[in-house]
């Protein structure tokens, strides 16, 4: 078995299916429940099980509740209580079969074996008629899916956002900057459309042989902290954290912890960034999103704003 990684999918002994939300997974896996069997849920499996769907909120309420062993920042649950992990990678072959548009963009991509997969729901097997696609590309080859994205929408062969869509998404999200500054940051990062009317994303994750770096660890909490600073190095700015080389007079990076604000600037721009500062051996970097909602912290691009 290779490595548990971001977003895979885990089941528990008890048939509870977990969205994986870190790297570091070594001991305990580090998820987010979504899917509970329930007679009376309203996802049905192609096994004739029913699940409920947990969001965000009702997931922690209900962990808390049922199993207080597993809660923390995210649930962390010990490898030993895992019973199956779906990998979007190895499972892309059978969604694809299954769902033209999905293999559409897989087409699309044109991209090898083992550097895209899909996650969610249709991980799981749990769609419904409603349902996203949520595409993983691996490492330095979502970039080239970026890129695709893009040349797609301007030529048609992928729908851009509708201004409905785009007042959905910043709904869901509830961010700290207006919804003029949210759609000015996300259209140009060309990471989402829809296919045939259907939303679709594609969602960073790193490669295998880029996991031993991918662990930054919590800090000594230094305070709340508004700086504004140079982007020197975006390349993992897609991540989860997004990460975010700065120079700036104490704080060396900016970390994002919230898919809000990743991919949220260039290398070369300045950036105002609001959250928790934290001291990591000789370095300070800046935390966005140490809370669930992210109240109060975030990141923009002054440069962009400001073109």
């Amino acid at each position: 078995m290779m490595p548990i990684r971001l977003r895979d999918f885990i089941e528990d002994k008890e048939g509870w299916i977990y969205a994986v939300s870190t790297y570091d997974n070594t001991d305990k896996i580090g998820c987010v429940l979504r899917y509970v069997p329930d007679a009376d849920g309203e996802r049905l499996h192609a096994s004739g099980t029913r699940y409920k769907k947990y969001d965000f909120e009702d997931a922690y309420a209900f962990i808390a509740r049922h199993k207080p062993q597993y809660a923390d920042l995210l649930q962390r649950i010990p490898c030993s209580d895992a019973k199956r992990v779906m990998k979007p990678d190895l499972e892309l072959p059978h969604i694809a079969s299954q769902h033209p548009r999905v293999q559409k963009l897989v087409a699309l991509f044109g991209l090898p074996v083992g550097t895209i997969g899909c996650t969610g729901s249709l991980l799981c097997g749990l769609e419904n008629g409603a349902s996203d696609i949520d595409m993983v590309v691996y490492g330095r080859h979502w970039f080239t899916a970026q890129a695709l994205v893009r040349q797609g929408i301007l030529d048609g062969v992928i729908e851009g956002l509708s201004s409905e869509m785009w007042k959905k998404v910043y709904e869901k999200r509830k961010p700290e900057i207006s919804y003029d500054q949210f759609v000015l940051h996300e259209q140009r990062k060309w990471n989402r459309g829809q296919i045939e009317g259907t939303y679709f994303d594609i969602l960073y994750t790193r490669s295998y042989d880029e996991l031993k770096s991918a662990h930054p660890g919590k800090g000594t909490v230094i305070g709340k902290q508004t700086i504004e600073a140079k982007v020197t190095d975006a390349s993992l700015s897609f991540d989860n954290p997004a990460i975010y080389e700065t120079e700036h007079e104490s704080v060396s990076r900016v970390l994002s912890f919230t898919h809000t604000y990743s991919g949220q600037a260039l290398a070369g721009e300045t950036i105002e960034a609001c959250g928790v500062c934290e001291q990591h051996g000789n370095e300070r970097w800046l935390v966005v999103g140490t809370t669930r909602e992210a109240k109060g912290e975030y990141i923009i691009s002054k440069t962009l704003l400001e073109a």
